[in-house]
């Protein structure tokens, strides 16, 4: 019964690494569970329950933070609620109707088209949909790095 645990927890864990590249898939709460799965099926023998605990506490901030790093880019390039709203609607939108695409072009043009209708000048628009992309790029490398780093204590653990 071990082993089964144990393929589902590897088997979450790397799916989980697929997912910090991949933004539709919940990467990092993925590997988390792996973990979680791991601790209860060997009695915490691998890593304990403190370790655990630490890296549940990053993947809720990370997970949070990648998901407010393109409303936070934005505002930083000077978006307004209009262009923020566009940008979430459009990260939606292009999510349901391009896929990854659509996800990384949506909240871009979303919030271009959401400053232009606040009769925000071009400039204003392009600098605030160029926000949204700088978030949506900082907050990607966060929770790939993290993802990385826990994939690999993952493994380190389990091996040594």
């Amino acid at each position: 019964m071990e082993t089964l645990w144990l393929t589902i927890s590897i088997l979450l864990v790397i799916i989980g690494f697929a997912g910090t590249f991949v933004p539709m898939i919940p990467g990092l709460p993925l590997i988390y569970g792996g973990f979680i799965i791991r601790g209860f099926s060997n009695q915490w023998q691998d890593f304990s329950v403190t370790t655990v605990i630490v890296l549940g506490v990053a993947t809720l901030i990370v997970t949070s933070l990648d998901y407010w790093a393109g409303v936070a880019g934005a505002k930083k390039y000077g978006a307004t609620k209009p262009g923020i709203w566009g940008a979430i609607v459009g990260g939606i939108v292009g999510m349901f109707m391009l896929n990854i695409i659509g996800l990384i072009l949506g909240p871009f043009l979303g919030a271009v088209i959401g400053e232009l209708l606040s009769g925000k000048s071009q400039r204003s628009a392009w600098k605030a949909g160029w926000g949204t992309f700088v978030g949506f790029l900082t907050g990607s490398l966060i929770r790939i790095i993290t993802g990385v780093i826990m994939s690999g204590l993952f493994f380190y653990y389990l091996i040594f």
